[in-house]
């Protein structure tokens, strides 16, 4: 038992030197860059050491392991080896998070984010680094690596001073109860990694709390980014995969491309600057949807909607996570194999949204979902991006029903209305669903009324399509309804009856509605089948409000008579390409198309229009 409590003793002292070592860092970090701290009140910068609990926890949790199995040899025999073993371990762990964070202090002046992988590019080339960092900026890095690695090591000497271990037990006895201690203080340390038993792991996003950006890098864990980056490093370096093309000509491709007549007259609106409303549909799928495919009976709400509204029937979801759904709707942007933006804040901020063109002309933002904004960083991305109020599950009230992932759809509609009526118009309002997510378990899930193939998902979409319809009826009773435009668009794809392989670009395809009471008459009960995808929407509402497009360049305008169709779209290690005249899928491990429906000579010429886009847009990327 004695053994026991030392063991967790020194468990709990490892998690508290970590801690007092990253609020160290956080001192010097504010100090040495307090200049861009001007806006940030001190309450503010006092709750950065609140909010980073959880990251710091997660980090400690993680760098604890293999000392706590150290201190546990030890505890059954006191070898000085051990224990010496132990020191140089976290002095070691120290140092490493000593230089990340000095060079994060140096580097963050100029890049305005986090110390990320990017170092890995300069530090290929070492003689660059030291020619472009002037002098100060390595006396500085030298001096705070030093005091940090000095705060270590006198913490660490005050918190685990050498102590005489009388040892009652012999050590036949001690050797199983030091292994049954560890296996479950170990395991803890995974669990404090993870974050909780939460189906979704912490991500930099539980550390956000302010709409300035430089509070939010303060509170977010300074090991725990770099190592994420890390991770996201080695899956977003995919130059080896990338399609080899000439870049001149994947250039002249693209070009080509976009260089169709802007304008036209075709105007949807009857009023310039009306309400918008977006519905973030979870895995709304068109083969599911009955307007849009012939799988009927699941959607009889959306399709009497899709009587009164613009209907889009060739739209595509750029990829298959929410995450990368929501930026491509947002930002206009498109998506790349393997590699998520959202992720990667120092990238994603340098993205425009919609968002910040509608407070430029006065409009009130927010954002809603009905689980966890901590996926993919969404909640982070929404932030960065000025959403002057974004909420998830955890801001529900207590005692609703939900799932086990998320608030149903009916609670989320409620709040969602609710906020809409607090908002100040003109106001961009969007909610995000999640019923239509597995493990699909709604209020309505004993009515197995669609049975076989995607049965589950079939009947979530059911109950998903009577909640729309009930927040529908009810916006129309709001005095603000007359000036409000609502787009329902799907964040993503996902298996139907009739499309099953996230292989097939069918298993993509999406539906858009514009619908709401300031559409033209003219406009109500028309579809539009040009082929396009998310991250189009962006520049087809800009065009429509009388906005600048200029900084959503892959996006493109779906009303302009001249607009090239053509969609692209990532799929699991390659990406899908579709045009009016058929579809394909390319994948990068192997090299060639796997799956298409052009014929042999079209498939050529199709590839190639694939492969310059797919090397242009990831040029782009790198260059963010």
């Amino acid at each position: 038992m004695q053994l026991v409590k030392r063991l967790t003793l020194h468990f709990l002292k490892l998690l508290l030197f970590w801690i007092l070592l990253f609020d160290f860092q956080r001192l010097l970090f504010s100090i040495h860059n307090w200049d861009k701290f001007q806006d940030v009140s001190w309450i503010e910068w006092c709750l950065t050491f609140i909010y980073s609990i959880r990251l710091d926890l997660s980090t400690g949790g993680f760098l604890s392991v293999i000392p706590l199995f150290f201190i546990a040899v030890y505890l059954v025999k006191p070898f000085k080896l051990t224990r010496a073993v132990f020191l140089g371990i976290i002095l070691i762990e120290a140092l490493i998070c000593s230089f990340i964070h000095a060079g994060e202090i140096n580097a963050y002046p100029e890049w305005n984010h986090k110390l990320t992988s990017r170092v890995f590019t300069h530090l290929s080339n070492p003689d660059e680094v030291f020619r472009t960092a002037d002098y100060s900026m390595t006396f500085w890095f030298v001096v705070y690596a030093i005091l940090e690695f000095v705060f270590a090591w006198r913490i660490m000497h005050f918190l685990f001073k050498k102590k005489t271990i009388l040892q009652t037990q012999k050590v036949v006895f001690r050797i199983p109860t030091a292994l049954s201690s560890f296996l479950f203080l170990g395991g803890l340390c995974f669990l404090l990694a993870r974050g909780g038993w939460q189906q979704i792991p912490i991500n930099i996003d539980s550390a956000y709390f302010s709409k300035k950006h430089i509070a939010n890098d303060l509170s977010i864990n300074s090991t725990y980014y770099f190592g994420n980056s890390y991770l996201l490093y080695n899956r977003s370096e995919i130059d080896e995969s990338i399609p080899k093309v000439d870049p001149k000509i994947a250039k002249s491709i693209v070009e080509d491309y976009y260089a169709y007549p802007r304008e036209h007259d075709v105007q949807i609106f009857s009023n310039k600057r009306p309400n918008v409303v977006f519905v973030i549909m979870e895995s709304w799928a068109a083969e599911a949807v009955g307007c849009l495919s012939e799988t009927k009976g699941a959607t009889p709400n959306f399709d009497a909607l899709s009587k009164e509204g613009l209907l889009f029937t060739n739209m595509y979801s750029t990829s298959s996570t929410s995450e990368i759904g929501n930026s491509s709707i947002f930002s206009g942007n498109p998506a790349i194999p393997e590699i998520s933006v959202s992720l990667q804040p120092e990238k994603h901020r340098k993205l425009r949204a919609l968002n910040q063109d509608f407070q430029d002309w006065g409009y009130s933002s927010g954002y809603i979902f009905s689980g966890d904004l901590k996926y993919g960083n969404i909640g982070g991305y929404f932030m960065d991006h000025g959403f002057e109020d974004v909420k998830d599950e955890s801001d529900f009230p207590f005692g609703l029903d939900r799932g086990k992932l998320n608030y149903y759809d009916e609670a989320l509609y409620t709040l969602f209305l609710d906020r809409i009526n607090k908002a100040k118009e003109p106001f961009l309002q969007c909610a995000f669903t999640g019923s239509t997510h597995s493990p699909y378990d709604h209020p309505t899930s004993s009515r197995q009324t669609w049975k076989g193939i995607e049965g589950a998902f079939m009947n979530s979409m059911v109950y998903a399509d009577e909640c729309l319809n009930d927040f529908v009826v009810s916006c129309k009773k709001q005095d603000w309804f007359e000036n409000t435009i609502f787009i329902f668009v799907a964040d993503h794809g996902h298996a139907s009856p009739t499309a099953q392989s996230p292989h097939d670009n069918a298993f993509y395809r999406i539906p858009m509605l514009i619908w709401g009471a300031p559409l033209n008459d003219e406009f109500r009960g028309v579809k539009i089948n040009k082929v396009g995808s998310q991250s189009d929407i962006a520049t087809t509402l800009m065009n429509q409000l009388g906005g600048d497009v200029s900084s959503y360049k892959w996006s493109k305008d779906l009303l302009n008579p001249n607009v090239p169709e053509f969609a692209l779209h990532t799929v699991i290690g390659g990406y899908g390409w579709v045009t009016p005249k058929g579809s394909m899928v390319y994948s990068m491990r192997s090299q060639k198309v796997v799956n298409s429906s052009f014929s042999a000579e079209e498939e050529e010429v199709e590839t190639q229009k694939g492969n310059a886009f797919l090397h242009e847009i990831y040029q782009d990327y790198k260059a963010l």
